[in-house]
């Protein structure tokens, strides 16, 4: 039993599905199936209760998963303390983002931790679109990336991936659709939709799933701000499609509008993936303070 097998045990228990933990963890589900069964042959037996839809956590599973994750902080704790050791009293950390990250990741607030950790690196940061990022770090001009991943994401660039949720519908509390489930994406084709901007990967996230299933739709209003895009949803104008948390976030806000969610069925629900991307393999930065700042974020436990 080893570190990585644990990681890959806690991200299958907490996403409770072999693809989307794979997806998180930017790893073949081949390779993680293998290191699951490794893992239970070690402890001497199964951890999962395995269906077509799901997997459950078997009584040894519900044990594990706490110690696991105790086991994986502690390591990131020691990894951070070495570093402080190592001192990296100088530097620069260059770190580029989309757009909403909230309530995904708290950026600022995160960055404002390193500084207190390590006041001697300088913090640049950049907001821009996915693929623009992308080739900021492969060309060595960012260390870091929160962005959606590309596909296929290129051989030099490693990743982790911290959420991967669906996205929802959010409209008016008087839509037809408020409240419904198990929705196609065919009924909403002849709605208008309120849309960010055509860079914005929640925007191509959209536009691909209507094009995979041969439909067109009609963006009636088009903007480059989210609490705009579901300002527009809430005041009946249009609907639009964002993710869970963002949708479940204005839902829980009460200086605005109300507004309601509607989801489309499973076969036909958009995932949508936020990674961290950076020069080197296997899930580690080439750069040490690139490391020190996603140790901080402890991104292989946040909860997609």
């Amino acid at each position: 039993m080893d570190l990585k097998q644990l990681e890959h045990f806690v991200a299958v228990a907490e996403e409770r599905h072999f693809t989307r933990a794979s997806r998180r963890l930017n790893l073949v589900q081949s390779g993680l199936s293998a290191s699951i069964r490794a893992l239970e042959e070690d402890l001497g037996g199964p951890l999962f209760i395995r269906s077509t839809r799901r997997v459950d956590l078997t009584p040894a599973g519900e044990v594990l998963v706490e110690e696991a994750r105790r086991v994986l902080a502690a390591a990131r704790d020691a990894r951070h303390a070495v570093t402080q050791v190592h001192g990296l009293a100088r530097g620069r950390l260059r770190i580029g983002a989309i757009h909403g990250l909230a309530p995904f990741v708290d950026l600022p607030a995160s960055l404002g931790q390193f500084r207190a950790a390590f006041g001697g690196i300088d913090i640049e940061l950049t907001l821009d679109g996915s693929r623009a990022l992308i080739d900021e770090v492969r060309e060595g001009r960012l260390d870091i990336a929160f962005t959606q991943p590309s596909d296929p994401q290129p051989d030099d660039i490693g990743s982790r991936m911290f959420a991967c949720e669906g996205m929802v519908i959010v409209c008016s509390t008087d839509h037809e659709f408020a409240g419904a489930s198990e929705l196609k994406l065919s009924d909403l084709s002849e709605e208008t939709f309120a849309d960010l901007c055509p860079e914005w990967s929640v925007r191509r996230l959209v536009d691909r799933s209507f094009a995979a299933a041969g439909l067109q739709r009609r963006t009636g209003f088009e903007v480059n701000d989210i609490p705009m895009l579901l300002e527009l949803a809430a005041q009946g104008l249009a609907i639009t499609m964002v993710p869970e948390s963002v949708a479940a976030a204005r839902v829980r806000d009460t200086r605005g509008a109300p507004v309601a969610t509607a989801t489309l069925c499973a076969t036909e629900e958009p995932c949508w993936e936020l990674a961290a991307f950076f020069k080197g393999r296997a899930g580690e930065p080439l750069t040490p303070v690139a490391r020190a700042f996603l140790d901080l974020l402890k991104l292989p436990d946040v909860v997609a």
